[in-house]
């Protein structure tokens, strides 16, 4: 079955940086499109990032543009997000999502597959 194994969440301080990334088994990977999803404490999951098949295309909400990248490494079936310049607005548990689509949905109904949330916390 599709695992989605997620790490690099923590604590970091206000204006720091941090990386997540997120590890994918059970199928072809490099068919499908990746995205990266939050959800604060008594907010819904919100759309942070999604990226295409191929790596080619990405997509960011608003609030994390020219701050957050997402890439991925299809010859290790990863998917990375490089959060910077973090702020407390970013804290929240944040999962990796699956698409069963080569282009990435903007919401999570168009993710299939979740991985485990990890904990970013940003305070000083």
């Amino acid at each position: 079955q599709v695992q989605l194994v997620v790490s690099g969440g923590g604590l970091v301080q206000p204006g720091g940086s941090l990386r997540l990334s997120c590890v994918s088994s059970g199928r072809t990977f490099n068919r499908y499109a990746m995205g990266w999803f939050r959800q604060a404490p008594g907010k819904e999951r919100a759309f942070v990032a999604g990226i295409n098949w191929s790596g080619s295309n990405a997509y960011y909400a608003d609030s994390v543009k020219g701050r957050f990248t997402i890439s991925r490494d299809n010859a290790k079936n990863t998917v990375d997000l490089q959060m910077n310049s973090l702020t407390p607005e970013d804290t929240a548990v944040y999962f990796c999502a699956g698409s069963s689509s080569s282009w990435p949905d903007l919401t999570s109904s168009g993710y299939g597959f979740w991985g485990q949330g990890t904990q970013v916390t940003v305070s000083s």
